[in-house]
């Protein structure tokens, strides 16, 4: 009897070393690669942050293509009703913005492009019709971005010579459209904080899973003289690579989503959505969040695990 005790406590020993330093049958964690659902969990955050972080990088992208394309442009509207007087005042206006300091260029817009412009909410041919007259447009280019005071110096040099005209900056036509840009592109910033939350609940959740599954080993471990950083260390060597498994299926699984979109927008062939074409440096930001969830796993698992072991000991 004197002897079975300690051979059963080398054996028992021998499991915990075993365990400790990751060898032999027995894990803190199971080792079985993308076999669990802390993987799979991870490839689902990663992939969802990817299509989110690509939507907010794509709204940016077209905020600024507008702003910089209309920061310094502005439309003159000739609202006359005679067709020859209304053509005058345009072709004069366009006179006037031309001789002006500051503006690059000026020119009347063709009737058949205006028409083209309405068509969309018309009619074709609604030019044609006397009764529902359409107003000449001047579109004009300044050479520095527009501001209040340069605003109104050219509606009152403008109105000297074209009386029925109606001077306006381009970027007040999507001041709404840029509300809603900036509101979709906080909406994106709030999703991908709020998955990242979610992947540090799931390893969490995970980790306090496996410690309690694990607590008698870990008991063991401490016996022999095992610290809670070598303890850690194990817990979070193992979450790391399933972080690395999930979040390269995830990156895969959300660039798909990406080029897909991307390409069946690309397919309008509006201008404001080409501008939301994504850079290279916006592909490097994309690649960088299955990193950026690896690292966030593994910090996760350790002060989990750290701060779990001091209540437990």
């Amino acid at each position: 009897m004197a002897l079975r005790l300690p051979l059963a406590f080398s054996a028992k020993v021998s499991r915990g070393l075993a365990t400790l330093s990751g060898g032999g049958q027995a894990e803190l964690i199971p080792q079985s690669r993308l076999a669990g659902p802390m993987p799979w969990v991870i490839a689902i955050m990663v992939a969802l942050t990817v299509i989110a972080a690509a939507a907010g990088l794509a709204l940016s992208n077209t905020a600024r293509s507008a702003s910089d394309e209309l920061s310094g442009g502005i439309t003159v509207q000739v609202v006359e009703a005679n067709p020859a007087e209304r053509t005058r005042q345009a072709r004069v206006a366009a006179e006037r913005l031309q001789a002006t300091p500051g503006v690059a260029e000026a020119h009347v817009v063709s009737q058949d492009e205006v028409e083209r412009l309405i068509e969309p909410w018309l009619g074709a041919r609604v030019g044609d019709d006397e009764e529902i007259p359409i107003p000449a447009l001047v579109d004009a280019r300044l050479r520095k971005p527009l501001d209040g005071e340069t605003l109104g110096s050219l509606r009152r040099l403008v109105r000297e010579v074209a009386p029925s005209a109606r001077v306006d900056a381009q970027s007040t036509w999507l001041r709404p459209v840029f509300g809603a840009i900036d509101s979709l592109r906080l909406l994106a910033l709030t999703l991908v904080v709020l998955l990242g939350f979610a992947l540090a609940a799931a390893v969490l959740l995970a980790v306090r899973n496996a410690l309690g599954a694990n607590r008698d080993t870990i008991e063991i471990v401490h016996l022999l003289g095992g610290t809670d950083s070598q303890v850690a260390r194990i817990f979070q060597r193992s979450v790391g690579v399933d972080a690395i498994g999930g979040g390269a299926v995830g990156l895969a699984l959300g660039l798909v989503v990406v080029l897909f979109f991307g390409r069946r927008f690309a397919e309008l062939g509006a201008g404001l959505v080409g501008g939301g074409s994504l850079r290279w440096y916006d592909w490097a930001v994309l690649a960088l969040v299955p990193l950026a969830g690896v690292a966030l796993a593994m910090v996760t698992a350790r002060v989990t695990v750290v701060r779990a072991l001091r209540r437990m000991l």
